[in-house]
């Protein structure tokens, strides 16, 4: 068999996971050669690289609409691609829209194709389940649920655990203060988002959030997480003012930082799942472009809209969408977590439940052994 593959994610997080697969398919075949379309972690694990799809940033119903010349371009470079260099397989990674279109490029050209962290369609337009069914060999979800719900639409899915483990750190041994203490140095972190947009409707309303919280807990210090490669002076800027002493910009890939927070305002995202894997208690918030706010209203068929909910089945940490995400209420609900720290203990305890329904680590080496076995039509 040939021994070309494609691999293409459109997002940060999808980069990240297809980077951590491509790593783990050639160290059990070094002699294949990988296409990427992706991002900045894939450009540096793959043999070749067509476009950085992740750094786009594209959510949402509306918004996709202005990348479509770009994206019919791309698709084009795809199907020429397929034409002739004949891949053995084209893998895809999340970020539905886009790898919809790349899977029937490939399925029309007779290339086998697999999906590697499943798109979520069982939260919205589930109808979705049976076109990926049809176009994929197999599908590689990452919540325990999914292969249930992929059967019903006559996906062959496989659940090897959560991809997020492999590289997510052992939460800390951690203890909050038995009682509120007003001169307590608490460590709240702002995760506004990895996207331009999520960052530019959060940040403001985190930062205000922490200034309001250091009225009650003065000794409070915030920790601005940002992705590595992004501008950070930018996104400073949208603050508004000269930056607290006891504000500090964090740009991490190992946690270290991020595990030592007692408290998260977080975007909705991966991150709240990587949050929970941390057991690190969380506020979620998200505010989006209106008319594709309203259209979600209309499509998304679950009750919850972080990770942690949805999986848990329950309200575990508090949510605040839309208008609801303001400074009043992220106030409210931070110094309610501060003023009482036993619902951190009790929310912490339920994170770290989570965690273990979702696998061990070395899921990207079992998927990758997996999907080759399955490509040669052999046995695991």
């Amino acid at each position: 068999m040939a021994t070309n593959i494609l691999i293409a994610a459109g997002d940060i997080s999808g980069d990240v996971h297809a980077a951590e697969l491509i790593a783990a398919l050639k160290a059990l075949d070094p002699s294949l050669c990988i296409t990427a379309i992706g991002g900045v972690r894939m450009k540096e694990v793959c043999d070749k690289f067509l476009f950085d799809l992740a750094s786009q940033g594209v959510t949402g119903f509306v918004e996709p609409i202005k990348k479509l010349p770009q994206w019919i371009r791309l698709l084009k470079q795809v199907r020429s691609y397929c034409q002739t260099e004949k891949p053995a397989a084209v893998i895809t990674v999340d970020f539905y829209g886009f790898n919809y279109r790349i899977l029937l490029a490939a399925n029309a050209c007779g290339v086998p194709c697999y999906y590697y962290v499943t798109p979520q369609v069982w939260a919205s337009r589930q109808y979705r389940a049976r076109k990926l069914a049809a176009l994929t060999r197999k599908m590689y979800v990452i919540y325990p649920f999914e292969p249930a719900f992929h059967k019903q639409y006559g996906g062959n899915a496989v659940f090897l655990g959560n991809p997020l483990l492999d590289k997510m750190p052992d939460p800390l041994d951690k203890t909050y203060p038995p009682t509120s203490d007003k001169n307590y140095a608490w460590k709240l972190g702002l995760l506004p988002g990895s996207r331009e947009s999520e960052i530019s409707r959060l940040l403001p309303v985190f930062y205000q959030t922490f200034k309001r919280v250091l009225g009650s807990y003065p000794n409070t210090h915030a920790y601005l997480f940002l992705v590595p490669k992004s501008d950070g002076e930018k996104y400073l800027s949208l603050l508004g003012e000269t930056p607290h002493p006891n504000f500090h910009v964090v740009k991490e890939s190992d946690y270290k930082i991020r595990s030592q927070m007692d408290y998260l305002l977080a975007c909705s995202g991966t991150a709240t799942l990587e949050n929970a894997l941390l057991g690190v208690p969380m506020l979620v918030a998200y505010k989006m472009f209106y008319p594709t706010y309203l259209i979600a209203r209309q499509v998304i068929r679950v009750p919850y809209i972080s990770l942690v909910n949805i999986l848990s089945d329950k309200a575990v940490v508090k949510e605040l969408i839309q208008e609801n995400a303001t400074v009043e209420k992220c106030t409210e609900e931070t110094l309610d977590m501060f003023d009482h720290p036993e619902k951190l203990t009790a929310q912490r305890e339920e994170l770290l439940k989570l965690r273990a329904s979702l696998g061990d680590k070395g899921v990207a080496a079992r998927a990758a052994a997996d999907l080759l076995a399955d490509l040669r039509g052999g046995q695991k």
